[in-house]
């Protein structure tokens, strides 16, 4: 689904951010983003600085990330180092929670349309397990098999066997089983009347002209995918889970996800005053191109344009090097003489975000602007870490049975007193 443009009455606080306005930049040749579309118009991709202006959110900054360091005593991810997660909302408010010992959870999810998952999906779940580890908080999955029934040509039954499936890819990331919910949300809805309680409140509180704004839903749409935005905001409040925060409904929570998914929660902050609840606080990430460059859009049905987490390690190093973008020369020549463009390069980008190494990083950086490396190291470099990640992943993913998805998707009480 696309932005589209359509004309809302103003509405109260931060429901004021229509779908009109989330394309970034002026004239013709626009960024569109929202929860369904991502486009750039530049090569070098979306442009963030603009976004967060549009979006009305907060850049995380140098004063953020060291604040971040001291109040954990742990060195920042470097997801967080490297600007991937970039902007945020009520950050600080968090971060007071914890320096006051008040308790906070962590809520993310997962849209299980594809039974393969790519390594974008990996990203919010990597950050997640680190934020996990280092405020040790409880943790919510959601699986939103309903709205892939309602978005995608897919059976009830297919979309929450797809979830149960990505479950395992998620659980393979490492979240501790006595700290962490994963919940479908066609089984939690029959399991939890908090949750759908929860969701009726919020449906009431928005009417159809702010979801038609923000959203951009037409008249063809089905009334399914009108309903679905409470039903992702109602994990924000800590009521929808009364087994593990002892039906209290004065916690917060913090949110790690990519900001196409941001939409939902601005809606959500703005009903949370009027249900007695607290404004869920975000972490935004920005996007995971695809292999073809950050104009292609990454999609399950392409087996080209990313890799997946089921790739062997000749596929991987099949695909990067045929299909990586690269930001070289388009002679060896002429890439000694100009050097090359890290902002466009794809294996470049991928190095940011699975490269450990800041120093090494960094050189690969200066000497590859220089012209001093060429785009084939770069891919070499990208091939060893993402066949090793690739495997480590496929086996901890082949340990998991449907016996442990199981537990971990079954409401109870975690590791944590309230």
């Amino acid at each position: 689904m696309s932005a589209t443009k359509i004309e809302v009455m103003p509405v109260a606080g931060e429901l004021e951010q229509k779908a009109s306005e989330m394309t970034v930049g002026e004239g013709e040749q626009e960024d569109i983003v929202d929860p369904w579309t991502v486009t750039s118009a530049s090569a070098k991709g979306v442009d963030y600085d603009k976004l967060i202006k549009r979006f009305g959110s907060s850049k995380i900054d140098a004063k953020l990330i060291e604040r971040i360091e001291r109040v954990t005593g742990k060195p920042a991810h470097h997801l967080l180092r490297r600007g991937i997660f970039f902007s945020h909302r009520d950050m600080h408010f968090i971060l007071n929670q914890y320096e006051q010992k008040k308790p906070f959870y962590l809520y993310t999810g997962r849209g299980p349309s594809s039974e393969a998952m790519h390594l974008g999906h990996l990203i919010p779940f990597i950050f997640t397990k680190w934020l996990q580890d280092t405020f040790d908080v409880p943790l919510v999955v959601q699986m939103t098999d309903d709205e892939k029934f309602l978005w995608k040509d897919l059976t009830l039954d297919e979309a929450n066997r797809l979830a149960h499936e990505n479950a395992k890819d998620i659980i393979a990331c490492g979240f501790d089983i006595n700290k962490t919910l994963i919940f479908s949300d066609l089984e939690y809805m029959g399991q939890v009347p908090e949750f759908y309680k929860n969701i009726c409140q919020i449906s009431k509180l928005v009417t159809f002209n702010q979801v038609k704004g923000i959203f951009g839903f037409g008249d063809s749409d089905c009334i399914g995918k009108i309903a679905f935005p409470p039903v992702q905001a109602a994990p924000s409040f800590s009521s929808s889970f009364p087994h593990i925060f002892n039906n209290r409904k004065d916690l917060p929570c913090l949110i790690p996800c990519a900001i196409d998914q941001d939409p939902y929660f601005r809606m959500t902050r703005d009903v949370a005053p009027r249900m007695g609840c607290l404004k869920p606080a975000l972490v935004h990430s920005t996007f995971f191109p695809a292999l073809q460059g950050a104009q292609s859009k990454m999609s399950a049905s392409d087996p080209t344009s990313s890799i997946f987490l089921t790739d062997t390690d000749k596929q991987i190093k099949n695909k990067i090097n045929k299909y990586a973008f690269s930001g070289g020369g388009a002679t060896i020549e002429e890439h000694k003489e100009k050097g090359g463009n890290c902002e466009i390069d794809v294996s470049y980008q991928y190095l940011t975000f699975f490269m450990d190494d800041d120093e090494k990083l960094e050189n690969i950086r200066k000497d590859y602007t220089k012209g001093e490396l060429l785009t084939g190291y770069l891919k070499k470099e990208l091939i060893t870490i993402l066949q090793k990640l690739v495997t480590e992943h496929r086996e901890k993913r082949a340990k998991v049975t449907d016996e442990i998805v199981k537990q971990y998707m079954t409401p109870r009480k975690l590791a944590f007193d309230y």
